[in-house]
């Protein structure tokens, strides 16, 4: 029952339809169910004496009527319940897509894209499989089991009970295999993840693939993969090979049996033939029953390995909660505050004893050297990871009271490694603001300094940028998001090196818009480009895990420390470049 918790409630929301459904199929049972009675007394009839014609018609009529009553009832029992099959498929997948965007990023840091692909497409079909003609099976195997044995019994007691003489193997031959097929068909979702995995990770990084050359490589990974996955499914075919021909066999000797000693109970007048070809089709339709418990086997498997898969990700829950938060605090004005903050991953130290504030309207820059925790300061601030109590507070709040909703509406990061959607930029701006006009992102963007180069696409705002903005170099892709960020008017705005891209020209006017644009909210700039960080308000220098150096851009100059080292190597960079040119 654990493993069909998240789809239980689901199923309650559904269960008038499920239960007119199965209704039907009853109604269509109970009525094929007649009909070999219906056969049996106009053999009989056959048998007899100067028997008319038109004797056979009344039966004959009620055949057919009963055929049409079937077709419709069944048309309606389809469309219930493979219709609500298709809607709990809905449902579950709308779950576990609401479930993903919960989950904290620290976790997808971890998951294998290919796996949660996998989850949302084979084992969300096979738990469709199970809810749709899982049931529809499991009904029919009820009502034609106890219906053919009802009146196979009617027919002969004795002959009934050596017809199910080797029924009994059926259960143990289910048990034996039914375990098998669990285990092999889990081994077949993993394949199939990993070939999932393989494939988006190919598509993905398809410019690193040709730009070294690994074309061919890439291919014998490619191959490794999907034979992987095709051994596993022949490792599941090999177990079905064996376990339906069982279920044959089983059919087969029973049928013998009926034909033997039922052909016997004939001649000695014991039933008529009449009765004798009625029970054959009983037996008929026992025999479905006995083919369709191998085929719910294999639904019931599958579907609830896939469950089970799925159930280790709604069991994941998400680090970053709203907990501790306060309603009330519906916004941040921007005051931000760090007190002996000390941070690691792994019981490895990123950050030790960090302590600063800026207030409300400031502007605060950051620089260090590659690798000394700038970036993972900012994911402090931003609740990416949850920081130690007491470290950071936000209008004089500690972070762990502000709702989410409230940080992340306030709160705008532009990181350094942007990601565009596949569609328009104006799209891509404008996300999340559907109803903002044209003027508005031609303002935004004009502010980034790329409103001249959107211009000069052939459908300009509505040029559709491919995936990940493939078209757009690194500089484009970082203005647009500045825009994006821009078009949102956070209260505090941070910029995570997220002007790497741009040259020196363009960064001096984008960072003066800042500046006018901003005068009363907060922003942040992460850099190791001293030239984005000169009119800053207050510059930390981070060095060895620690702020080293902190003041405005020429009270570190004139300390002759880290911050004048990394501002004079840069002055001689551009020097160079520019002779260069």
């Amino acid at each position: 029952m654990k493993t069909f918790e998240k789809v239980t409630p689901i199923l309650k929301r559904n269960w008038p339809k499920i239960i007119l459904g199965l209704l039907l199929i009853i109604v269509v049972d109970l009525l094929q169910l007649t009909i070999p009675k219906i056969i049996q007394g106009s053999v009989d009839i056959m048998q007899m004496d100067n028997v008319a014609h038109s004797a056979l018609f009344k039966p004959a009529i009620t055949i057919f009527l009963l055929a049409v009553s079937i077709a419709f009832i069944r048309f309606l029992w389809r469309l219930l319940l493979i219709g609500n099959a298709w809607v709990i498929d809905r449902d579950l997948r709308q779950m576990y897509y609401e479930h993903l965007l919960l989950l904290s990023q620290n976790y997808f840091n971890k998951a294998k894209t290919g796996d949660l692909m996998a989850y949302a497409t084979n084992d969300l079909n096979a738990v469709r499989m199970l809810m749709g003609f899982g049931l529809i099976i499991l009904i029919d195997i009820i009502i034609f089991s106890i219906g053919a044995i009802f009146f196979m019994t009617n027919i002969n007691l004795r002959l009934t009970l050596l017809a199910v003489i080797p029924m009994p193997l059926l259960s143990i031959i289910i048990i034996i295999f039914g375990k098998k097929i669990h285990k092999h068909f889990g081994n077949v979702q993993k394949a199939f993840a990993s070939l999932s995995g393989k494939v988006q990770e190919s598509i993905s990084g398809i410019r690193v693939v040709k730009a070294f050359v690994q074309e061919e490589s890439e291919l014998d990974k490619m191959s490794e993969s999907a034979y992987d996955y095709v051994k596993s499914n022949i490792a599941l075919v090999r177990i079905f090979g064996i376990f339906h021909p069982f279920l044959f066999l089983i059919i087969t000797i029973s049928m013998g049996i009926v034909l033997v000693f039922g052909g016997e109970a004939v001649i000695l007048n014991e039933i008529s033939m009449g009765e004798f070809i009625a029970f054959f089709s009983y037996l008929g339709m026992f025999v479905w029953p006995a083919i369709a418990i191998g085929w719910l086997v294999n639904l019931y498997q599958r579907g609830t390995a896939s469950l089970k898969r799925m159930n280790t990700i709604f069991e994941v829950q998400p680090e970053i909660t709203d907990a501790d938060a306060d309603e009330n605090i519906t916004q941040i004005k921007g005051d931000v505050e760090v007190k002996n903050l000390t941070f690691g991953y792994n019981e490895t130290v990123i950050l030790k004893n960090i302590s600063f504030r800026v207030k409300a309207g400031e502007t605060l820059a950051v620089v260090g050297r590659t690798g000394c925790g700038k970036s993972t300061l900012i994911d402090l601030i931003t609740r990416v990871y949850n920081p130690p109590e007491g470290s950071i507070f936000l209008d004089e709040n500690e972070i762990f009271r502000i709702p989410l909703q409230t940080l992340h509406n306030d709160i705008v990061m532009v990181p350094q490694d942007i990601f565009l959607f596949s569609d328009t930029i104006a799209g891509n701006i404008s996300l999340g603001n559907p109803d903002v006009t044209t003027e508005v992102l031609e303002e935004v963007s004009r502010r980034a300094q790329v409103h001249e180069e959107i211009q000069e696409f052939e459908n300009g705002f509505e040029t559709v940028i491919g995936e990940r903005g493939v078209t757009l170099s690194g500089g484009q892709k970082q203005r647009l998001a500045i825009a994006r960020a821009l078009l949102t008017n956070p209260n505090v705005l941070i910029l995570d090196d997220a002007l790497s891209a741009v040259d020196t020209k363009t960064e001096k006017n984008i960072l003066e818009h800042l500046v006018k644009i901003r005068k009363d909210k907060t922003t942040i700039i992460i850099s190791h480009r001293i030239s984005s960080v000169q009119h800053a308000d207050k510059i930390l220098v981070i060095d060895d895990k620690t702020i080293a150096e902190t003041g405005t851009h020429e009270e570190l100059l004139t300390l002759n420390g880290i911050y004048r080292d990394l501002y004079e190597k840069q002055q001689i960079k551009e020097k160079l470049e520019r002779n260069s040119e």
